[in-house]
């Protein structure tokens, strides 16, 4: 296994939408060599878009290629990477545009990964942004990153991690309406991933584990008064959790549960949908600088919880506006592989 005790992890990159920062990020964090003190890191891509990255970003890189992860040299100054072999020709992608075979490429590096760490290969993925549009354009219909997870490694009970400015936040519904939220939020979903977000901060070696539950409603509903999913689905949950000893508190109205958690109260929060949760951690993690306009911070991952499997990701998208100009940050893709790195150390041996 790659993963064995007193070895550095092998971790799966894949570098997401060629079009996008992925691949610039990329080579931007491998560029730190204390990366390689801490994993081995094997990326998955092409060579012609590898290549074309070296150009954007002025890096040295020996470009090794690879057939298995466990050839991996594991040196600082050399790219370990598997040639997925999809783009090949110049001018098959354009940055900041999106195309069929660059969303192809993208899904076919998040593939390939996920096979090499269900064989045992590596001990993680670490996930480069992909674009949505270009991936279903492709032929693959899926919401996003977690839903390929999902799918791939045949998991049904999973959720949505965001870590980042202080925060950690676990969520109930993400990819979806508003509308169908409110039907989304039952009894066994909402005890799911309190269960889920449990398991998060074991992986992370937290002690104590003290999950906050955010209501759905304006004011955790006052009892009823602007909706009924606290009474139907999100208190039964909470006095369920709490009856198997997990320390649970619940349901926090929305606007002041965030707070509480920057301030010590709580290690985690459950959040009822996608903006509730991204929201408050982009805010905390996020920075932008006003007489530039760019980000001069950009702090967060995004992990899928519940898989066989570990995975991180980069908190954002493919930024096209940036691609191709050097001018995109790799904190977020530094954060996800040191976070990859504490959930191998901490995984319970399978």
């Amino acid at each position: 296994m790659a993963d064995q005790e007193n070895k550095k992890p092998v971790l799966g990159i894949s570098i997401g939408d060629p079009a996008g920062i992925g691949p610039e990020i990329c080579l931007k964090a491998l560029s730190r060599k204390d990366i390689y003190e801490r994993s081995v890191p094997v990326v998955y891509a092409d060579r012609l878009v590898l290549e074309d990255a070296l150009k954007v970003t002025g890096k040295d890189f020996m470009l090794n290629a690879i057939k298995s992860p466990q050839d991996a040299a594991g040196v600082p100054g050399t790219i370990d990477f598997i040639d997925v072999g999809i783009i090949t020709k110049p001018g098959e992608y354009t940055y900041g545009a999106v195309g069929v075979l660059s969303g192809e490429a993208s899904f076919q590096y998040v593939v390939s990964a996920i096979k090499d760490v269900m064989a045992g290969l590596t001990a993680g993925v670490v996930t480069g942004p992909i674009n949505k549009e270009a991936i279903n354009m492709a032929g693959h219909h899926y919401a996003g990153h977690t839903e390929i997870f999902a799918d791939y490694t045949k998991t049904k009970n999973y959720g949505m991690l965001l870590t980042g400015g202080g925060l950690n936040v676990i969520h109930v519904t993400t990819h979806v309406s508003m509308r169908d939220a409110c039907d989304l939020i039952t009894r066994e979903r909402v005890l799911n991933v309190i269960h889920l977000a449990d398991l998060a901060l074991r992986l992370m070696g937290r002690e104590p584990r003290r999950i906050g539950v955010a209501g759905f409603n304006a004011h955790a509903s006052e009892n009823g008064l602007f909706g009924d999913q606290e009474a139907k689905g999100i208190i039964p949950a909470i006095e369920a959790a709490q009856a198997e000893g997990l320390d649970v508190t619940g349901p926090v109205p929305p606007d002041t549960v965030f707070v509480k958690a920057l301030g010590g109260t709580f290690d985690v929060v459950v959040a009822m949908y996608h903006d509730q949760g991204h929201i408050p951690l982009k805010l905390c993690g996020f920075r932008m600088d006003r007489a530039t306009g760019l980000y001069s911070r950009m702090s967060g991952i995004n992990t899928t919880i519940g898989l066989p499997v570990i995975r991180t990701s980069v908190d954002h998208g493919t930024a096209f506006d940036k691609a191709g100009k050097n001018r995109a940050n790799e904190e977020s893709l530094v954060d996800a592989i040191d976070l990859a790195v504490t959930f191998a150390k901490n995984r319970p041996a399978v």
